[in-house]
């Protein structure tokens, strides 16, 4: 049996990829995000500027409790090392203080003899 090209079934040009006529809903835009298609119309937006509104709501709540929180979730990653340095920086001073005062020298003295 032979078919005739009538009765041969094609995907429609949509389908296919095409963006000729459809002919059954007319024009076939484009897939999603093709530019060549119409622009809308009847919509309409309207928005104000996040400083038009009120650039100052809120900050000072804000800014203590924000602060609050990032401090306490990164106080162990610089709270021990301020404190260490602290610390080291206390006993080098005190340790200077002693060498250069005179019981501090008479002792340097005899270790150096």
């Amino acid at each position: 049996m032979r078919v005739t090209p009538a009765l041969r079934m094609q995907a429609t040009r949509a389908l296919r990829g095409g963006h000729g006529p459809d002919p059954k809903n007319g024009i076939y835009l484009g897939s999603w995000g093709n530019l060549g298609s119409p622009a809308q119309k009847g919509i309409v937006t309207y928005a104000l500027s996040p400083n038009r509104q009120s650039p100052m709501a809120g900050a000072m709540y804000n800014a203590v409790f924000n602060t609050y929180r990032r401090t306490y979730h990164q106080i162990l990653y610089w709270l021990p090392p301020l404190v260490l340095a602290y610390v080291t920086m206390e006993w080098a001073t005190e340790k200077n203080h002693y060498l250069n005062s005179k019981p501090g020298r008479a002792e340097t003295a005899e270790n150096e003899e």
